[in-house]
C-alpha cells in the first residue's frame, strides 16, 4: 500500500518562498488523489496475479498468453511499488485550459475514468519535454518535481506566457535539468526522465523505420536518449512490442549494462534483452583480444564473414557416383542425377544441419518412387540400414559444428584460400594458427555466422527422438482408448468420441518430449540499439543486422571516441555495411562534463583528431583539473570522497597498474580506459595517462577517461 506521508512536499527551510499554500494547495490534493488511485490499483493488480497464479496449468498458446499476462501485470505491480507517488514528474498549463496536465512515468486514472496523469510517452505529454520559449506548443507554463524519498524536496516552473504567471507563484533561474547535474553520481544511472531536454525529446520520439544516429560527444546526453527512446518506441509502436518482435540492447562492456540497468525499468520497461557482442556467442565468454594487429583487420572485414558461405557449400557436394539401394523388391539405382536433385530439394536459407533432414527425404521418396509395392516408412527404414548409401550421404552432407567450421579456416589453408580466394598467400599464412579453437574477440562475428548458417547439428537427433517418443505414447494411448470403448456400455456409449485422431493426439503428453534450450538473444528482433556503435567492425556489424531483418535501429556513438579512427561521416560508414536509411541526429551540449575538465580533455583528442565533435559545456564546478603524484592516490581518493559523501569516484589505468591496487576506498571503482566508456563518476583518477602509448587510440583512451568526470579530475603522474 502507498503510504501518503501528511504532505507530499517536504521542501527545506531554505525554499520558504516555494512552501506557499497559494503555490502547491492545488498539487497536495492531486497526489492525495494519486496516492489513493495507487493504493487501489496496486491491491486490484495483487489480486489479479493471485488469480492468474491459482488458475489450472494449461499446454500450448494458453500457456503463453498466461505466462506473459502475468508478466505484464508483475511488471506493473513492480513499477507501482517502486515509486508510489514519484510516478508524478510534473505538471503543465496549456493555453485556454483551467486545470493543469500531470505527467507521469505511467497513465494512471481514478477508476472513474478521471486521468491522474497521462503517460510521459504520449503525444499529450510531449510538450512537457519539448516546448521551448521560442516553440512554447501551447504551454502557459511547466512545473517539475525533485523527488527525495517519497516526497518533493524541490520544484521549478517555468512561464512561457505573460499570462502563465498567474499560475505560477515561484520562479527560478534554474531549470530542473541544471539543478539535477549537481547532484553525486551513483553506481547506476541516475533517473532524469523529468530533465530531458527538447533537442532530445525530439530525438526520443523519432520514429522507427530505418536506423537513427545519436551523434554526440561526451556528456550530451546519447545514453540517456537512446534508452528512453526505447521505452517510447515500446509504447508507441504496434510492431516493436514484447508480443511482436521485441528490442534488443546491446552495450560495449558489462560494467555498462550494470550502470544502466535500472533506466528501462524505471521507465516501464522490463522485457528489453540486453547484451554485449560476446554474449551473442558461447565462445565470447572465453575469447582473448586479437593480438596481431593485422590478423584483426583482415577478421574485422565483412569479406571474412561472407567466407562463411563457400566454407558451408563445400560440405554440401552430390556424390558423383551412382549407389545400388538393395531392398525385397529389388535394387534400385541412386543416380548421380538423383543425388542432385535431392540435394537441391531444401528450401533456401534452410540451415545446413537441419536441411540434411531434407535431403534425406527426398532420397527416400525417390527410392520409394520407383517401388510398387513398399510404403514409404519402409523404405525409410530400409535406406536407414543400408551402410554404403548412408557413408555417401554423410560424406557428401556430414553434420558440421560451428566450431569446427571456423577452426578448420585457422588450420587448413587450402581450406581457407579456398573459401577466401582473395587473401595473399602471406595472409593466409598470417591466419593459421597453432590452436585453431583458441577463439578470440574478432572469431565471433565468424561463429555467429557459422553457427547461424550451419544450425543446431543436434537438431536432428532431437526431432527422431520426438517422433519416436511421440509414436509410441501414440501406440500406448490407441490401446488405453480400445480398452475403454470396448469396457464402455454406457447408453450414449461416450466413450466413441475418443475414436477421433485429434482427441487421441491431445492425450499424448508432449511435455517431457527433447527440446532445445531457446536462445533468447538468437533474434530476430523488432528494434535493435547499439551503443558505443563507433567502435564495431563490419564484422561486428553483421553479427547484429543478422538480428534485425526490419533494420530498425537506434545507433549511438561519437566518432571522436572510436579507438580505431573513424574518418568517414556516418552515412557511409552504415552504407558499407548494409544499412541505407539512416538519419543522424547530433547532440552538441555537454551537459555533464564541466568546463574545467573539457578545458583539459579538448587538446588531447585535437592533437590526434583536429576535426573532432568536441560538444560545448554548460557548467562549471569551478574546480581545476590537479596534477598529483602517482603515490598519493589514496589521499586524494579520500579527499575526493570527502567531498562528495553521497558520490563515487573511478581510477582508470592500464591492467598492470590496476593488479597492484588493492584496498581501494569503498565507492571507488578502478577500471582500464577500455571499460570505463560510457560511465561517469564524481571523480576520475587517472593514473600515468601519458603510458598508455601514442597514436589514435591511445589520445581517444585518455579523451574519454578525462570526459567520465562530474565534478573534479586529477591526473597522477609518476616521481
Amino acid at each position: 500500500m502507498t503510504t501518503l506521508p501528511a504532505r507530499a512536499f517536504d521542501l527545506p527551510a531554505s525554499l520558504a518562498a516555494k512552501d506557499d499554500p497559494v503555490a502547491i494547495a492545488a498539487d497536495e490534493r492531486h497526489l492525495a488523489a494519486v496516492a489513493r488511485a495507487l493504493d487501489s490499483q496496486v491491491a486490484d493488480l495483487d489480486d489479479r496475479l493471485a488469480t492468474l497464479r491459482r488458475a489450472p496449468t494449461r499446454h500450448g498458446q494458453a500457456a503463453l498468453e498466461r505466462d506473459v499476462e502475468i508478466r505484464r501485470v508483475s511488471g506493473r505491480l513492480r513499477t507501482l511499488r517502486r515509486f508510489g507517488l514519484d510516478l508524478c514528474l510534473g505538471r503543465m498549463v496549456l493555453e485556454g485550459a483551467d486545470e493543469p496536465v500531470y505527467v507521469g512515468r505511467l497513465g494512471l486514472d481514478d477508476g472513474t475514468g478521471r486521468r491522474l496523469l497521462v503517460d510521459w510517452r504520449s503525444p499529450a505529454a510531449e510538450p512537457f519535454f519539448a516546448a521551448t520559449h521560442a516553440h512554447p506548443m501551447g504551454l502557459r507554463s511547466r512545473r517539475r518535481y525533485r523527488w527525495t524519498a517519497g516526497r518533493v524536496t524541490d520544484y521549478w516552473d517555468e512561464v512561457f506566457t505573460s499570462d502563465g504567471l498567474a499560475h505560477t507563484a515561484a520562479l527560478d533561474d534554474q531549470s530542473a535539468f541544471v539543478a539535477s547535474l549537481g547532484a553525486s553520481r551513483s553506481d547506476r544511472m541516475r533517473d532524469v526522465l523529468g530533465t530531458i531536454q527538447a533537442d532530445q525529446d525530439a530525438i526520443v520520439r523519432a520514429g522507427s523505420r530505418g536506423a537513427l544516429v545519436v551523434d554526440g560527444g561526451p556528456g550530451t546526453g546519447k545514453t540517456v536518449v537512446a534508452l528512453h527512446r526505447t521505452a517510447f518506441l515500446l509504447y508507441s509502436d504496434p510492431r516493436l512490442g514484447h508480443r511482436r518482435g521485441g528490442v534488443l540492447l546491446v552495450g560495449p562492456h558489462r560494467p555498462y549494462l550494470s550502470y544502466v540497468s535500472d533506466v528501462l525499468p524505471n521507465l516501464g520497461e522490463e522485457g528489453v534483452q540486453t547484451c554485449t557482442l560476446r554474449d551473442l556467442v558461447p565462445e565470447g565468454a572465453t575469447a582473448r583480444a586479437e593480438d596481431d594487429e593485422e590478423v584483426a583487420r583482415l577478421k574485422a572485414s565483412a569479406a571474412m564473414v561472407a567466407a562463411i558461405e563457400p566454407a558451408v557449400r563445400f560440405s554440401e557436394r552430390p556424390p558423383t557416383a551412382p549407389v545400388v539401394v538393395t531392398t525385397d523388391e529389388g535394387d534400385v539405382v541412386v543416380t548421380t542425377e538423383d543425388w542432385a536433385d535431392a540435394f537441391a530439394s531444401p528450401e533456401p536459407g534452410t540451415p545446413h544441419n537441419e536441411a540434411r533432414d531434407d535431403v534425406w527425404e527426398a532420397l527416400v521418396g525417390i527410392v520409394a518412387g520407383r517401388l510398387e509395392e513398399a510404403s514409404v516408412d519402409e523404405v525409410r527404414r530400409t535406406l536407414a540400414r543400408d551402410r554404403a548409401l548412408t557413408r555417401a550421404f554423410g560424406r557428401a552432407w556430414p553434420l558440421i559444428d560451428a566450431p569446427d567450421l571456423v577452426a578448420d579456416l585457422w588450420s587448413v589453408p587450402a581450406y581457407l584460400r579456398l573459401c577466401a580466394p582473395w587473401l595473399t598467400a602471406d595472409e593466409v599464412r598470417r591466419l593459421q594458427r597453432p590452436d585453431p579453437h583458441a577463439w578470440t574477440e574478432h572469431d565471433l562475428p565468424l561463429l555467429d555466422a557459422a553457427r547461424r548458417r550451419l544450425g543446431d547439428p543436434a537438431a536432428s537427433r532431437r526431432r527422431r527422438e520426438r517422433e519416436a517418443r511421440t509414436a509410441a505414447e501414440r501406440e500406448v494411448m490407441t490401446r488405453v482408448v480400445d480398452d475403454l470403448i470396448a469396457a464402455d456400455d454406457s447408453e450414449l456409449q461416450l466413450m466413441s468420441m475418443l475414436q477421433g485422431d485429434d482427441l487421441r493426439d491431445a492425450l499424448v503428453d508432449e511435455a517431457g518430449l527433447p527440446t532445445a534450450d531457446p536462445d533468447a538473444l538468437a533474434g530476430p528482433f523488432a528494434h535493435v540499439v547499439v551503443d558505443e556503435a563507433q567502435e564495431l567492425t563490419d564484422a561486428q556489424w553483421q553479427m547484429l543486422l543478422a538480428r534485425c531483418p526490419s533494420r530498425s535501429l537506434t545507433i549511438v556513438g561519437d566518432r571522436a571516441q572510436a579507438r580505431r579512427g573513424f574518418p568517414e561521416p556516418w552515412g557511409e560508414r552504415l552504407a558499407r555495411v548494409g544499412l541505407t536509411q539512416v538519419t543522424t541526429a547530433s547532440l552538441t551540449i555537454n551537459y555533464r562534463t564541466p568546463v574545467e575538465v573539457m578545458d583539459a580533455a579538448e587538446p588531447v583528442i585535437r592533437a590526434a583528431l583536429p576535426d573532432a565533435n568536441v560538444p560545448t559545456s554548460v557548467r562549471s564546478t569551478g574546480v581545476p583539473v590537479r596534477h598529483a603524484p602517482v603515490d598519493r592516490l589514496r589521499e586524494v581518493l579520500l579527499d575526493g570522497l570527502g567531498r562528495h559523501p553521497a558520490g563515487t569516484a573511478c581510477v582508470v589505468a592500464q591492467p598492470g597498474v590496476l593488479a597492484s591496487l588493492d584496498g581501494l576506498a569503498d565507492r571507488v571503482r578502478a577500471l582500464t580506459p577500455e571499460l570505463v566508456k560510457g560511465l561517469e563518476f564524481d571523480l576520475v583518477v587517472l593514473v600515468e595517462p601519458q603510458s598508455w602509448g601514442d597514436g589514435v587510440a591511445a589520445a581517444v583512451d585518455r579523451y574519454v577517461a578525462m570526459t567520465r568526470a562530474t565534478q573534479e579530475l586529477v591526473v597522477l603522474a609518476g616521481g
